[in-house]
């Protein structure tokens, strides 16, 4: 026979094996003790449960309903034998019987020890969604419990209990683990499984190389540059375009660092993964000329229904913009979500001379035809929303309006209005004007390790 001191005794063992709350386990412990109850006297059963951990005794008390004609006998008694009990029982009275634990036999407590395992395991899977449901391109630490079948098993640091796992496509083949060394990578989704939540970590995501750079990056952490894409070839090279909401910040000098501090940590995480930082622009053709760093790109042309963009080098960059195997493109065109195809100038000239491979544009100035107001992130929700009431959705609406037009509107002050016009100022700037090198010098691209 299970005594009720064996049974509190084990349920300690759990309250320490599982980190759970004494109230907790005691509200399981009930009720794993009416599930057995309800094994032997009927579903609809009614007790009261008592503990007491100091003096290692568990009270039950059953419940009856006193009735004249028996319909349930899980809760009911006749008042006949009620009166047995005590004569003085009436139909409406309760009879209070009390149970001694260890009746139950050895079936019955180990259903209830049961019923507590399986609950304590609920309250672990809930536990672990409401812990990681937000926490998705957070960067997570632990360390290889296992390695089966090409996948990773890893124990995290601080919920050992969850399980995670890196499959054999999020890990980096180029890097080799054995069980019991320290990891980190990317929570990148949760899974449900008949067990219960399962943790996917990468370190092949770029969701990987983002928490690294928050991690190195106090700016990126406080909110005020913000990587806005990423495109990533594991173990060889990454691009990320980044932003700044403070204009007197520089968002590829916050990522690179002095001296290259900063970038080159993830750099060493990452086994020597070249990465390319550029900033990021609202403007497909700036963004793409930018996105083609470290080469120097002397024209781009862009085709809004088509998503593609046509960007033009000298000779001698033409290499340097496709890059080994044609990556520093296909990077590009990923970072930007544009495709684009790249011409020497010889042949640009071939094609077509001095105009442009595409339906010529109105102006040579590179601005974006149809970008709206919201997606320009320099632009605060709260003025996007006055620009927006007085009929300006897209950037081409704005474009040509003056300092004075944009202060006739209700909410717009003086320094919005002059952060209005910089930003144009900005978005709209002749790339032709800049010179060989201004684009390229926008790059926080390190040389290869």
């Amino acid at each position: 026979m299970v005594s009720s001191v064996d049974m509190l005794s084990a349920i300690k063992e759990i309250t320490n094996t599982k980190q759970l709350d004494r109230t907790e386990l005691h509200l399981l412990l009930q009720d794993g003790i009416l599930a057995a109850m309800a094994k032997r006297y009927g579903p609809t059963v009614q007790a009261e449960v008592e503990i007491d951990e100091g003096r290692g005794a568990i009270k039950i008390t059953r419940l009856r309903s006193v009735v004249a004609e028996v319909t349930d006998a899980s809760r009911e008694i006749s008042v006949e034998d009620a009166q047995i009990y005590d004569e003085g029982f009436e139909v409406g009275d309760m009879l209070e019987e009390p149970v001694d634990f260890a009746e139950f036999g050895r079936t019955a407590a180990q259903a209830a020890k049961q019923r507590i395992i399986q609950r304590v395991r609920e309250r672990e899977r809930t536990r672990i969604r409401d812990e990681f449901a937000t926490r998705v391109g957070d960067l997570l630490s632990g360390e290889v419990q296992q390695i089966e079948r090409g996948k990773l098993v890893v124990m995290l640091n601080k919920f050992r209990e969850a399980e995670a796992i890196i499959p054999y496509r999020e890990q980096n083949h180029r890097e080799h683990y054995h069980q019991g060394e320290p990891i980190r990578a990317v929570l990148k989704r949760i899974e449900e499984t008949p067990k219960g939540p399962r943790l996917i970590l990468s370190r092949a995501d770029g969701l990987f190389v983002k928490a690294l750079f928050k991690l190195e990056v106090p700016e990126i952490q406080q909110g005020i540059v913000e990587i806005r894409a990423s495109a990533r070839e594991v173990g060889s090279r990454t691009k990320i375009a980044v932003f700044s909401r403070d204009d007197s910040i520089d968002p590829v000098g916050a990522c690179v660092g002095l001296k290259g501090s900063r970038v080159q940590a993830v750099v060493n995480e990452l086994g020597g993964e070249r990465i390319d930082i550029v900033p990021w622009s609202a403007d497909p053709e700036r963004f793409a000329k930018l996105a083609l760093a470290p080469a120097r790109v002397a024209r781009v042309f862009s085709d809004g229904v088509a998503k593609s963009i046509q960007a033009v080098v000298d000779e001698d960059q033409l290499s340097l913009a496709i890059g080994r195997n044609g990556q520093n493109v296909r990077l590009a065109s990923e970072l930007t979500g544009w495709k684009i195809r790249l011409y020497s100038s010889r042949e640009w000239l071939e094609r077509g001379g001095e105009t442009p491979l595409f339906a010529p544009l109105p102006e040579e100035v590179s601005v974006a035809a149809d970008v709206r107001l919201a997606d320009i992130g320099a632009l605060g929700p709260a003025t996007v929303a006055v620009l927006e009431d007085a009929g300006y959705r897209t950037l081409n609406d704005i474009i040509d309006l003056d300092r004075d037009d944009f202060l006739r509107l209700p909410g717009i002050a003086p320094e919005e209005a002059d952060r209005i016009m910089a930003m144009i100022d900005e978005l709209t700037e002749d790339n032709s004007s800049n010179g060989e090198g201004s684009d390229g010098a926008a790059s926080g691209a390190l040389p290869p390790a």
